[in-house]
């Protein structure tokens, strides 16, 4: 694997040290993280970084395609550092958001919206909802 200097930098990125940290804590994570949330684990790290430095670094890696942000209405955004397209599972109890298989049915769905549409879908993003294991056990 590329190391982190060199994967920001093969997106035209400055290599700073609050960079790297997102970037890493964001690709290392099982977890879809907010802002807030990696705002938190970076204080040990970095006592010195601003929410804002947070959300701007977010935003250059979403618009250099390093990382994805995930709207799933709850008013903010978590980012997931798998860029390949992938659905997402929802759980509607706890809020957390799982990465799901791209599974052969999805491909064969975008091509025939593709072809009734006579269009060409430049991506997708997937979403579904329900409850995850743990919760369901509590169901």
């Amino acid at each position: 694997m590329q190391q982190l200097p060199e994967i920001l930098k093969s997106k035209k990125l400055k290599v700073t040290p609050q960079r790297i940290s997102i970037y890493k804590i964001l690709s290392e994570s099982k977890e879809h993280l907010s802002a807030e949330h990696i705002y938190s684990l970076l204080q040990e790290i970095h006592p010195t970084i601003s929410l804002a430095t947070i959300y701007k670094t977010l935003g250059t890696c979403t618009k250099a395609n390093l990382i994805q942000a995930i709207n799933v209405g709850e008013n903010s955004f978590r980012y997931d550092a798998n860029c390949e397209p992938h659905p997402h599972f929802v759980c509607t109890k706890c809020k957390n958001i799982y990465d799901l298989p791209c599974v052969p049915s999805i491909s064969t769905l975008k091509t025939e919206l593709e072809d009734s549409m006579n269009s060409n879908i430049l991506y997708e993003k997937i979403y579904v909802y329900g409850l995850c294991p743990h919760c369901k056990e509590e169901h």
